[in-house]
């Protein structure tokens, strides 16, 4: 389901500070932190930590993974579309029912992650797809990490995150998942192996 923009906190844009890089990325960051370190998204029970090292500019490691783009981690770079859009990464998180996203279960790499699709309706942006925001957690045992946050750059990854979506679905058949249910079973598989 699509989300009015106005359902969401305002975007940080690089021109409300005049172009200042520094002071854009401050706000972006004090976003990030009161969002994610000084408080934690809520949703039920689950227990939400933060992967904070190894830091870089005495900044969270998530941070740049959610605010950055590239393939090696000493290397990456600022996206501005994903800085704009952090202050909607938590509510995205928190109301994934309440807007009625879509979510689903990925493997990546060995890992259990949840991507949840928060597509906005913002009438000031161009590319229709580029209101499409992707928010990964990564399960683990017995809690969630915010692993990524990103955008999409082209309609064709749009459509690779739909087929993803459709396929799991049709894995699942007719069971009906919450975050926090999907969540907790993926929990309870990692675990299963262990008792």
């Amino acid at each position: 389901m699509t989300v009015p923009a106005k359902n969401l906190p305002e975007k940080i844009y690089l021109e409300s500070y005049n172009g200042n890089y520094s002071q854009f990325i401050d706000k972006v960051y004090q976003v990030f932190k009161h969002d994610f370190i000084d408080s934690k998204p809520h949703v039920e029970n689950l227990v939400f930590r933060l992967k904070l090292n190894p830091k870089y500019q005495d900044r969270a490691y998530t941070f740049y993974h959610m605010t950055h783009e590239g393939n090696d981690e000493k290397n990456r770079i600022p996206d501005l579309r994903r800085c704009e859009r952090m202050p909607w990464c938590r509510p995205g998180i928190e109301n994934t029912e309440i807007f009625s996203l879509n979510f689903w279960e990925e493997e990546r790499k060995g890992k259990n992650r949840i991507c949840i699709w928060l597509e906005v309706n913002d009438d000031e942006t161009i590319n229709h797809w580029n209101n499409n925001y992707f928010i990964i957690l990564d399960v683990r045992d017995y809690y969630i990490l915010p692993w990524t946050a990103f955008c999409a750059e082209y309609h064709n990854q749009v459509i690779k995150k739909q087929k993803e979506y459709n396929e799991w679905k049709k894995s699942v058949g007719n069971k009906n998942y919450t975050l926090y249910s999907l969540a907790v079973e993926i929990m309870n598989r990692k675990n299963k192996g262990r008792l």
